[in-house]
């Protein structure tokens, strides 16, 4: 099965000068100790090395459909000395039967305006999360993306897929019956929403 539509692992380089501490903004995003974790299409770990620093002791699961950036995710876990990441090559789309264990978080960034069955991805992601879990989902702000630029480039999905963070919310709470807890701004170009299970 093929990516999510429109999206692709941008170059580490430019996520450093969007993000430069993504630690920082995985606090920012609710991560804390103890919390278990899968990230929805990791890439080669900008966010799951952190993640796993945050969360130590704690697992977390680290899924895409890339061997090859999985490889060079295990690589640098190596090299940093974090023993707590597992590398999962799955389908998001499939994610009950690559994650074995419910989460208190999944995070998913950047990818969601790619999502072509939404209903089926979201009922996969509530079947992973633990009681009370959390399902993070970081988003592009709609704007122009002419004016997304990074490096001196336009960046982010064309102008047309960007969901603004009330379109997001209603999506998800639609379809799984997940209900908005937060919204934080991520500068200079994202946002997040964190939804729970509601009661």
């Amino acid at each position: 099965m093929e990516r999510f539509q429109n999206t692709s692992l941008p170059d580490w380089d430019w996520w450093g000068k969007l993000w430069p501490t993504p630690g920082e903004t995985l606090r920012e995003l609710g991560l804390s100790t103890g919390d278990t974790v899968v990230e929805i299409g990791c890439g080669n770990g900008y966010f799951a090395l952190p993640a796993a620093r945050i969360v130590a002791p704690a697992p977390v699961y680290a899924v895409d459909l890339d061997d090859g950036l999985l490889a060079e995710l295990e690589q640098l876990a190596d090299q940093q000395r974090i023993d707590n990441v597992a590398t999962v090559r799955g389908d998001a789309r499939e994610l009950s039967a690559h994650v074995s264990d419910p989460v208190d978080v999944a995070l998913f960034a950047n990818a969601f305006h790619g999502v072509d069955d939404r209903d089926e991805f979201l009922t996969e992601v509530g079947s992973v999360l633990a009681d009370g879990g959390r399902f993070v989902v970081v988003n592009w702000r709609p704007l122009p993306r002419s004016e997304t630029t990074v490096g001196g480039e336009p960046r982010g999905p064309p102008t047309d897929l960007r969901l603004a963070p009330e379109e997001t919310a209603a999506i998800v709470e639609d379809a799984v019956g997940l209900a908005v807890t937060a919204e934080i701004d991520i500068p200079p170009y994202h946002y997040a929403l964190v939804f729970e299970r509601r009661a």
